[in-house]
């Protein structure tokens, strides 16, 4: 059988596909006969052609892999000599690569210690004195490795002994190779016990790849992906050699005569280092060294006759970027701005900046104004290259400098005008930058679009009807949506057009309308949450039909996406016209959560072989589909086969998308939801432990959107079923939120739970807390993240100094959202149950509003302690808790009055009246020495938000105890006081209470002191003076 089996796999590698379909039916018949296994391993050992030898390997292995149980115990130890010796004996790499495969393969399934044989063989090649050997053993060992390598766990540190001996071989950069590979195999699963010698490791290693991409790139920049493996497993191995693995990396990435993969590997390797250890990055004084480096990679010109990367034109519009080292050099500065304290990463960067930037007048100065100067300059470049930069930087500030950008409005605007009007349509690439910038800077203008609203709408609904070019139609449907964001009910004089023209675009099926579609589904979404419900209601049941209709007739994920934002945003305006969609609607996003689509498994294996690879699924092939049938009865691809997985965007956006809409559905629909609620969230919490972040964070929205759902229809209807569902649901979800907060990696998943968790105690208050140590589980977290204990802030690393008075801004963000659910907390228990967490919790806070922290800091200390007291007033025990605490928080307060920042006094002013109302009598003694604190301010202040606080704080101390405010105290304040309360009365965004109680003051100053009050308000100018006299009348 030996030769008739190594005739027909001699033809399966022939290039004559009636040949190949021919041997393998023949095959097919062969691998029937019980004695297919000798035949493949004397075809494997005894055959003069490498290539056959290579085939009869990788077709046992295939075998054995799911059949290893059928084969006898006797057989099975005669097979795994043979395999042992064909390796032992072979010459050519390529076959020793597959009978390595083959190896770990058998190793899976019998276990390192019953195959002692192998452990020999591996321990006398790999400290063999002869290179070749040592070679091939370290291929071997790599091979058993990667496929199983716990089993190898009590061997650990003697492999590591040998890996250290190894990699100081620089004469074999192939066994270097595999050493480094089999290393990366193990270090997810090392322990304690090995981190010592793991640490000692490093230098040599680092050493060792030098002298690996001397030999070859290619392997080194596979290798490399040790130190990826390394900070994502055990990042604290690394953390004494961060300064010599940054100094490595940048040696690489600035090297332009080695090759792009591996300059973009090193690369990725600071970014990647920079977002989990920034800290130290700091600590060790690498920021200048990486920023030195990096910039000439960033600036440098491309080689003669060659295009740069960025300056090419991406006629396909879709923006996508090819990893390059200039575009990895420009994610790390981003990294770096969002891990790093701003202070710390601008005093380095901008004298850089400057000088890139610098023109014929100068350096800029630091100032915005000067940096849009020097961008609005560049609009007029003679280089088109230079124009889109500048573009894209005005796009950049737009979206990241706000409120500061659009008081820019009346210089940008015209200028962007007037360039969108004599754009090259052409240039496709550059008509995108131009869009970009429009759009970032005209969403945040709110009412102040108004006046460029007929020229914005004129080009947008001419650029709709006029052009031939799609793109050019895509990038003003998307525009139209920024404008609506900003104008809202400003645009219902354009809704007719604009409806028209997007319902025209989603009634065709063809290919090359498809983008246009999904902009025009996004854009119809934006339309239904802003043009006002009276304009929207009567189009939202025809929309909900257009998305139906869409996606029944094509299969696209970007289209569905669209669609699910689209009926998320009917359900805001026109719940009603959602309901009899429901089935259908749920149908298509649960299905869209549980689907595979998109996700592609990468096997490894030999590309010669791919038509005998069981695990190819080329059903075209009906060959391929025969061999796959007779050599595996069990199609399952093995985990330890997967080199990686990928997953197109399109699917998880999808996924994300789908989460989002089906929790604001939820919420939006109420009872009519019910039906569906649970086999929705048994599929968004599957979502929890989705690998790409985007889709988890959508997903904890999701279930925070269930209970608010489930919360309002109990409230609806109290039966004791819906109280129950509305309970055993929180029970779900809270304690997972609680873990995920401790132990998700990415702080924004973090931030996104924080708040949603944030929105359900403050839908669902005091019904979060039946469960008893609910309160002290949440309580403790909120602690953690204020102490940055959490994993995501590199909690408990231990391995350095933490500077408390400047932190990143993701780090502060994720303490906000913390902090802002510390009121929430105290408005929905009774407050004795919540002091002994408060207390745990008020020194954290106090401890930012120190002189020395920043002004965000400060300004979030006061407000919170502010936001607290005024939670207290709610719930019952509220006024003698606050007054327990009224003599740590009184000083804090005080001090922040003083504040040099508007912000901070205003939070502390609140936190003032909020003190004075929730103590009550308590702080009666308190009361001449607040009033004195507002007198001195009144004399000084000028900002009008501060001045309309304080009126609200006296009024406060008023309301809380009328007879212990001196009123003639408070006359000698009446000028400010009416000046403020031309402010505050009829303004929307001050409490009723505040508003009456104000204009009880006022009335009372103008009946007890009605010279002075008379005097105040003829220092007004005249419209106050009337808006005045009318909220008095009207009170």
């Amino acid at each position: 059988m030996t030769e008739e089996l190594e005739r027909i796999l001699l033809q399966l590698t022939q290039p004559d596909n009636a040949a190949i379909q021919q041997a393998t039916a023949q095959l097919k018949q062969a691998f029937k006969d019980p004695a297919i296994i000798p035949a493949l391993c004397a075809v494997m050992s005894g055959s003069q052609n490498p290539q056959i030898r290579q085939s009869a390997a990788v077709m046992l292995r295939m075998r054995v892999k799911k059949h290893w149980k059928k084969i006898i115990p006797n057989d099975r130890e005669s097979l795994k000599a043979v395999v042992l010796q064909a390796f032992m004996q072979e010459t050519e790499h390529t076959v020793q690569h597959s009978l390595s495969q083959l190896c770990a393969v058998m190793v899976k399934h019998e276990t390192p210690d019953r195959w002692p044989a192998l452990l020999q063989f591996l321990n006398q090649s790999t400290k063999s004195s002869n290179p070749h050997e040592r070679q091939v053993g370290l291929l071997l060992l790599n091979k058993v490795m990667e496929s199983n390598p716990e089993p190898f766990k009590p061997h650990y540190c003697q492999l590591l002994q040998l890996f250290s001996t190894v990699l100081q071989d620089h004469n074999n950069p192939t066994a270097l190779y595999y050493c480094i590979l089999a290393l990366t195999a193990i270090t997810a699963y090392t322990g304690s016990e090995e981190m010592n010698l793991m640490r000692s490791i490093i230098p040599n290693l680092i050493v060792a790849l030098k002298h690996l991409i001397k030999a070859d790139q290619g392997q080194a920049s596979e290798a490399m992906e040790v130190f990826n493996e390394l900070m994502e497993s055990e990042v604290s191995i690394i953390v004494p050699h961060v300064s010599e693995i940054v100094r490595f990396c940048l040696e690489v990435g600035s090297d332009t005569t080695l090759s792009d993969s591996l300059r973009v590997k090193a690369l990725s390797c600071i970014a990647f280092l920079i977002k989990l250890k920034s800290k130290t990055v700091l600590k060790q004084k690498l920021l200048n060294p990486i920023l030195q480096t990096i910039f000439p990679v960033l600036i440098a010109a491309p080689p003669p006759g060659e295009h740069d990367p960025e300056d090419e034109e991406d006629d396909s519009g879709d923006g996508t970027d090819n990893d390059n080292p200039k575009h990895c050099a420009a994610q790390i500065i981003d990294t770096m701005a969002l891990h790093m304290p701003p202070e710390k990463l601008f005093q380095q960067l901008m004298p850089l900046a400057k000088t890139c930037l610098a023109s014929d007048k100068k350096a800029m100065n630091l100032l915005l104004s000067s940096m849009l100067q020097t961008v609005c300059q560049s609009l007029s470049d003679s280089n088109q290259v230079v124009r889109s930069a500048g573009l894209f930087a005005l796009g950049q500030f737009s979206e990241h400098l706000q409120p500061e950008v659009s008081k820019y409005c009346a210089e940008l605007m015209p200028l962007l005008l007037g360039y969108l009007s004599s754009l090259n349509q052409a240039k496709v690439g550059h008509v995108t930058k131009a869009f970009y910038a429009l759009e970032n800077f005209m969403e945040n203008l709110g009412a102040d679009i108004e006046p460029y609203l007929p020229t914005l709408m004129e080009t947008m609904l001419s650029a709709l009807n006029n052009t031939e070019n799609l793109k050019i139609k895509e990038l003003a449907v998307s525009a139209i949506g920024a404008i609506a964001n900003a104008a809202k009910e400003l645009l219902v004089p354009y809704f007719p057009p604009v409806i028209e023209s997007l319902k025209g675009f989603l009634t065709t099926t063809t290919e090359e309308m498809r983008s246009l579609q999904t902009q025009s589904l996004d854009t119809l979404s934006v339309l239904a949450r802003t043009i006002g419900k009276d304009v929207f209601s009567p189009l939202a049941a025809e929309c909900v039909r257009l998305g139906l209709n869409l996606t029944d007739t094509i299969d696209d994920p970007d289209l569905r996406r669209c669609t699910y934002s689209l009926y998320s945003a009917v359900s805001t305006v026109s719940p009603d016209c959602l309901t009899p969609h429901l089935p259908a609607i749920t149908t298509v996003m649960l299905l869209a959560l549980k689907s595979n689509e998109g996700i592609t498994a990468h096997i490894e294996e030999d590309k010669t072989f791919v038509l005998l690879d069981d695990d190819d699924d080329d059903d075209d092939n009906e060959g391929q589909k025969d061999t796959d049938e007779f050599l595996e009865d069990e199609p399952e691809t093995d985990i330890h086969d997967v080199a990686g997985f990928s997953v197109e965007n399109a699917y998880i956006d999808e996924k994300e998308d789908a989460c989002d809409a089906l929790g604001e559905i939820a919420f939006s629909t109420g009872a009519a939801f019910q039906p569906f609620l649970e086999s929705s969230f048994q599929q968004v919490y599957e979502m929890r432990d989705f690998p790409h972040e985007d889709v988890r964070r959508a997903a904890f929205g999701a279930m925070g959107q269930f209970c608010r759902a489930q919360h309002q229809v109990w409230k609806e209807n109290p039966s004791e079923t819906n109280h129950q569902a509305l309970l055993k649901l929180l029970d779900v979800v809270l304690p997972c939120f609680v873990e995920t907060v401790r132990t998700e990696h990415e702080r924004q998943v973090v931030m996104g739970v924080l708040e949603t968790m944030n929105n359900v105690i403050k839908s669902c208050k005091e019904e979060a807390f039946k469960n008893p140590q609910r309160l002290k589980e949440i309580s403790h977290v909120i602690r953690d993240v204020l102490k940055k204990k959490t994993v995501c802030q590199d909690g408990g690393g231990g391995d350095e100094a933490d500077d408390e008075d400047q932190q990143a801004e993701y780090d502060a963000m994720l303490q906000e959202f913390a902090g802002e659910g510390i009121p929430l907390l105290a408005s929905s228990v009774p407050a004795d149950n919540f002091a002994p967490f408060l207390n745990d919790l008020l020194p954290l806070l106090m401890s930012k509003a120190k002189s020395t922290c920043t002004v965000a800091d400060r300004s979030f200390s006061v407000g919170t302690i502010g936001e607290i007291l005024q939670s207290l007033m709610s719930v019952s025990g509220g006024q003698g808790v606050a007054g327990r605490l009224s003599n740590r928080l009184l000083p804090v307060l005080v001090a922040g009055v003083r504040d040099s920042d508007p912000e901070v006094r205003n939070n502390s002013v609140f936190g003032l009246g909020c003190l004075a109302q929730a103590t009550g009598p308590i702080c009666v003694s308190d009361y001449p020495m607040m009033l004195s604190v507002f007198s001195n301010m009144l004399t000084k202040e000028s900002d009008l938000r501060v001045i309309d606080n304080l009126c609200a704080a006296l009024c406060r101390m008023i309301m809380s105890n009328v007879d212990a405010v001196p009123l003639e105290q408070v006359v000698q304040l009446m000028k400010p006081i009416v000046a403020a309360s031309s402010h505050v009365l009829g303004n929307k965004n001050v409490d009723e209470e505040t508003q009456n109680t104000l204009a009880m003051l006022i009335k009372q100053f103008a009946q007890q002191h009605s010279a002075d009050f008379q005097k105040a308000v003829t220092s007004l100018p005249g419209e106050q003076q009337a808006k005045l006299s009318v909220a008095i009348s009207a009170s």
